[in-house]
């Protein structure tokens, strides 16, 4: 099978700032735009656990100072990858697993940048990937999950329109697919009938498109526990608002499971 041409990818123009020499052979990809004391939490944690990941923000831009290069040297963090482009979270996804299949990573690992998700399964969705799955999805569904203070609303939608739809589309049975936390082998993301590096994914369905493209190629998938919460009270954190924003997704659900985004050979 012909390999993905790094030469023929489409990404966002980017800055990337290499803090620390590689360490492990998989990579902890964190989107991140403005959060502030939340991700500094959340960094601060990972390095208290110590998984075996080599951590890379994938960065949109962000002026409110959380992201310092002093403070991601002190938390361990092994590079600071900054879009300057069109896009967003796609953009921003596309650009950091690029840098990492360009430096040899076995896999990568995904966890929003937002303090929501449980550290802690960083290292399970390590030895998950090690034990040969291509696809590995978080789900605070699964038992031994734990879901804490979801939104109503996100919930309904999560459970009865989003993960039955990309279940039946990639013919696998999946219970989260909102959830960011997630696991990919650098085979299934170098796979041209998969071909992620492309323009289209600038913004949420890049996430929706993998989900289903695994189980559809016939790659190793499983669903793992994590654990999300959401604050009791407050703003709830996230980048999606409004009906417009809501709207939007469901758009990109809906042109995914009707194979929009498949490659044309695929």
């Amino acid at each position: 099978m012909t390999k993905d041409d790094p030469a023929r990818r489409e990404l966002p123009a980017s800055e990337t700032l290499v803090l620390a020499e590689r360490a492990h052979r998989h990579a902890l990809v964190i989107p991140v735009i403005n959060e502030g004391e939340r991700i500094q939490r959340q960094l601060r944690r990972i390095a208290e656990l110590a998984p075996r990941v080599d951590v890379v923000i994938a960065d949109g831009g962000s002026t409110d100072g959380s992201l310092a290069p002093d403070f991601l040297r002190s938390v361990n963090v092994r590079a600071l990858l900054t879009k300057r482009g069109p896009g967003r979270l796609g953009a921003q996804l596309r650009m950091a697993y690029a840098w990492c299949l360009d430096e040899g990573y076995a896999g990568i690992v995904t966890v929003d940048g937002n303090g929501k998700d449980g550290m802690e399964a960083i290292e399970r969705f390590v030895e998950t990937l090690e034990q040969g799955y291509d696809y590995v999805q978080g789900s605070r569904y699964r038992r031994g999950g734990e879901a804490v203070n979801t939104p109503f609303d996100r919930k309904v939608a999560g459970r009865l329109i989003h993960a039955p739809l990309l279940s039946l589309a990639g013919r696998r049975w999946y219970t989260d697919t909102t959830n960011g936390f997630r696991g990919y082998s650098a085979a299934f993301l170098r796979d041209p009938r998969v071909n992620p590096f492309r323009d289209v994914f600038g913004d949420y369905a890049l996430l929706f498109y993998l989900t289903m493209r695994a189980g559809q190629l016939g790659y190793r998938t499983i669903e793992i526990p994590v654990s999300r919460r959401y604050p009791p009270q407050g703003k709830t954190p996230t980048k999606i608002s409004g009906l417009g924003g809501r709207f939007a997704m469901l758009r990109e659900l809906r042109d995914t499971v009707r194979g929009a985004y498949n490659p044309p050979s695929g």
